[in-house]
C-alpha cells in the first residue's frame, strides 16, 4: 500500500470513529450540525476542493460535484449521519480503485523492471559502468552472474543459462554459449558472459518492449470509448432531472420542500457513474496486466475485444507450428554426384538468409567461396538465382522449375523440395524437412475447445508437406504452395466468411508476414523474443515459441470482455432501479450510498480478477 493510500485509510478511520462518537453525543441544533462537521471535514475536504478547481476550470460535471452537491445538500436538510456516511463510503470506494489500479499496473510494470540500469563496458581490459544508451554497436560488454542484459549482443566468451520468464513469462532458463544471440532484459543465472552488442538501446529488445507496454493503454476499446462519452452526457442529465426532481414537485404537486430536495439528493447520490468509469477501463487495464505477466504483449485495449471475438486463426507454417529449423535429410542428383548438387546449391543460396538457405549451408559444412558467386536475384516466394563458376544455377520451388520450362519430378519423401537447375538443365533436388513444434497439437485442440470456428494453415510449401503437417495437428484448412501475395488473397477470402460479430486472427512468426500480419482482424506475432519486425507488426506480441499461448491469450480476452459486461449490466441495474426507488421516494440515502459506492467497490474487485490468468485448458473447462 503506498503512502497515500495509508493517509487514505487513516482518515477514513479517524473519520469513521468521529462519526460514531457524534451519533452517540445528545446534541440538537447548530452543536449537532458543528459536530458532524468535524469527521466530514476530515473525510470530504479534498473531494470538496477538488470540486471547486475544477468548476473554476469549467469541469463541473464530475464525480467530485456530484458527491459535493448531494452531501451539503444533505447537511442543508438535517440528514447529518448520512452526509457523512455518503463521502465517508465514496472514499473507501476511492481507496479500493486506487489499490486496484495499482494491482493492475504492478503486473504490468513487472516488464518495466526489465530495464537496464548500467552496463559494463569493456575498454583497453578495463570495466566501465556506463549508461546503456551510452554504448555503441560493436562494444563489448561484460554480464556478470545475477546482472539483466542491458543490450541485445552476441556472446563472444562464456556460456551461462538464461532467465527470460519477465520477457515470455517462462521459468524453464535457456543455455547459451559463444555465437549465440542474446536480447536485453533477460537475466545471467550463472557464468560470465561478454557480449558484443549488435544493436543500440533505442533499437533493442527492452526498448521496443518499454515502449509496448507503456502505450498499451492509449488505444481505447470501444466498450470504454462507450463509456466515456457515456458519462459526459450522462451526469448533465442527471443533474438537471435531480434539479426539476427537488423544484417541479413542490411548486406544482404540493408536496414538501424537503421532501423533494431529499429525493432528488438519493437521485444525485445514485446516479453517479463511478462504478462504469472505474471498473471498466480497469477491466481492460487488468487484462492486459495478466497477460504481460504470461508473456503476452497486447497493445491495448481494442485488441483484447477484437481477439475475444476470434472465429477463424489462420497460422503460417514455418516458425509458427513448426520449428524452422531446417535440417536435409536427403539428396538425389540426377546427372551429379550428390557433394556437388549440394554445393551448387549451398553457393547459390550463399547471399539469403531464409531458414531453408541456412540449412543448406550448414549441410555443406565447409566455408563457402562467396568468389565463386554472382548476380545473385532472389526470387520472391519461389527460390533464387545466382551465377557458380559462370553457370546458372536455380534453385528453388517446383512453381520456379514451371517459369523456366525445365522438367522436374516430385519425390516420394515428405518435405520441402528444393530442385537445383543447371543452365535450364535438372540437376536434381534435395529433400529439407521441418519439425512440429512440441504444442502445435495441442495449441490447435484449446482452440476448438475454445470454441474457435476454424483453424487454417497457409504455407509456400509443397502440398504433400503441408497436408501431412495439417492432417497431424488436426487444422481444418491447409492451403500450400503460396506466394506471399497469395497469403493475403487468401486471408482477404476467409475474412468474408465470418460472421458479422466475428474476427479473424492471423499468426507468424513476425519475420516475412507483416503483409498479412496488417490484413487479418488482428494480426498475432509469436516467438517474438529478439524480433523487432514482429514487435512492430503485431497487434499482439507472444514472446515465446509455443502455439499454447494463443488459446491463452484468446481465453484471456473473453474472460475480460466478460468482466466488463457484467459491470456494466450489474451497476446500471441497480443504479435504474434505485433511481426510481428515489425519485418515488421509496428508497433512503443509505440505499443510495450502496447504490453508488457498494456497487462500485463490487464492480472493482470483480475488475480484479482480470489480473489472474489460468492455462486455455482450465478455462475451457470453466466454460463448458
Amino acid at each position: 500500500m503506498s503512502k497515500k493510500q495509508k493517509r487514505t485509510l487513516c482518515r477514513i478511520l479517524a473519520s469513521a470513529a468521529l462519526l460514531i462518537l457524534a451519533a452517540l453525543l445528545p446534541l440538537e441544533g447548530w452543536v449537532r450540525l458543528a459536530v458532524f462537521l468535524l469527521p466530514y471535514a476530515v473525510i470530504g475536504w479534498d473531494v470538496l476542493w477538488r470540486a471547486v478547481r475544477n468548476i473554476a476550470h469549467g469541469q463541473i460535471f464530475d464525480e467530485n460535484f456530484l458527491m459535493a452537491l448531494a452531501t451539503v445538500g444533505a447537511l442543508w436538510v438535517g440528514e447529518f449521519p448520512e452526509a457523512v456516511f455518503v463521502m465517508l463510503f465514496y472514499q473507501v470506494g476511492e481507496l479500493f480503485q486506487s489499490y486496484a489500479v495499482d494491482q493492475s499496473r504492478k503486473s504490468i510494470s513487472s516488464l518495466m523492471d526489465i530495464r537496464p540500469d548500467w552496463a559494463n563496458l569493456e575498454e583497453d581490459g578495463q570495466l566501465r559502468q556506463v549508461d546503456p544508451e551510452e554504448v555503441s554497436v560493436g562494444d563489448i560488454i561484460l554480464v556478470k552472474a545475477g546482472e539483466r542484459i542491458p543490450l541485445d549482443g552476441t556472446v563472444t566468451e562464456g556460456a551461462s543459462t538464461l532467465d527470460t520468464a519477465a520477457l515470455t513469462g517462462e521459468s524453464l532458463p535457456r543455455s547459451v554459449q559463444p555465437g549465440d544471440g542474446v536480447v536485453s532484459g533477460c537475466v545471467n543465472l550463472s557464468g560470465l558472459l561478454r557480449v558484443r552488442v549488435t544493436k543500440p538501446f533505442e533499437e533493442s529488445t527492452v526498448s521496443k518492449i518499454l515502449d509496448l507496454v507503456e502505450n498499451s493503454t492509449a488505444k481505447k476499446a470501444k466498450a470504454e470509448n462507450f463509456i466515456t462519452k457515456f458519462a459526459r452526457y450522462y451526469t448533465p442529465a442527471v443533474v438537471l432531472a435531480a434539479a426539476v426532481l427537488a423544484l417541479a414537485p413542490p411548486l406544482f404537486l404540493g408536496w414538501e420542500w424537503e421532501d423533494a430536495v431529499t429525493r432528488a439528493l438519493n437521485f444525485l447520490v445514485v446516479s453517479c457513474p463511478c462504478a462504469l468509469v472505474i471498473s471498466v477501463p480497469l477491466s481492460f487495464f487488468g487484462g492486459i496486466g495478466g497477460a504481460s505477466k504470461q508473456g503476452i504483449l497486447v497493445k491495448g485495449g481494442s485488441y483484447l475485444e477484437v481477439l475475444a471475438r476470434t472465429e477463424t486463426v489462420v497460422f503460417d507454417k514455418t516458425g509458427t507450428l513448426t520449428k524452422g529449423v531446417f535440417q536435409v535429410t536427403a539428396i538425389h542428383p540426377e546427372q551429379w554426384p550428390e557433394e556437388t548438387l549440394l554445393e551448387l546449391a549451398a553457393l547459390a543460396e550463399s547471399y539469403s538468409d531464409h531458414p531453408i538457405s541456412r540449412s543448406l549451408k550448414e549441410a555443406y559444412g565447409t566455408p563457402l567461396e562467396l568468389e565463386r558467386v554472382s548476380d545473385v536475384e532472389e526470387l520472391s516466394g519461389r527460390g533464387v538465382r545466382a551465377a557458380v563458376d559462370g553457370k546458372i544455377i536455380c534453385a528453388g520451388n517446383d512453381k520456379l522449375m514451371e517459369e523456366l520450362g525445365v522438367r522436374w519430378h516430385p519425390c516420394h519423401r515428405v518435405g520441402t523440395t528444393v530442385h537445383v537447375a543447371v543452365d535450364g538443365t535438372y540437376a536434381g533436388h534435395i529433400i529439407i524437412s521441418d519439425q512440429v513444434k512440441e504444442d502445435a497439437g495441442q495449441a490447435v485442440a484449446a482452440l476448438k475447445a475454445l470454441g474457435v470456428k476454424q483453424t487454417v494453415m497457409l504455407t509456400g510449401d509443397a502440398a504433400a508437406v503441408g497436408e501431412s503437417v495439417a492432417a497431424g495437428l488436426g487444422l481444418d484448412q491447409v492451403y500450400t504452395q503460396l506466394l506471399p501475395a497469395d497469403k493475403v488473397e487468401r486471408v482477404e477470402a476467409l475474412l468474408g466468411e465470418l460472421s458479422p460479430r466475428g474476427s479473424l486472427a492471423f499468426v507468424g512468426d513476425g519475420i516475412n508476414d507483416a503483409p498479412v500480419l496488417s490484413r487479418a482482424d488482428i494480426g498475432i506475432a509469436m516467438g517474438a523474443l529478439g524480433s523487432d519486425a514482429a514487435i512492430e507488426a503485431a497487434d499482439v506480441v507472444l514472446m515465446d515459441d509455443k502455439p499454447s499461448k494463443l488459446a491463452d491469450a484468446i481465453a484471456i480476452a473473453r474472460r475480460t470482455l466478460g468482466i466488463v459486461r457484467q459491470n456494466i449490466v450489474f451497476a446500471l441495474g441497480v443504479k435504474a432501479l434505485v433511481l426510481i426507488l428515489s425519485a418515488l421516494g421509496i428508497s433512503t440515502m443509505w440505499e443510495a450510498v450502496f447504490a453508488d459506492v457498494g456497487v462500485s467497490v463490487i464492480a472493482i474487485l470483480n475488475s480484479m480478477r482480470a489480473l489472474k490468468t489460468k492455462s486455455a485448458g482450465v478455462q475451457a473447462a470453466d466454460a463448458g
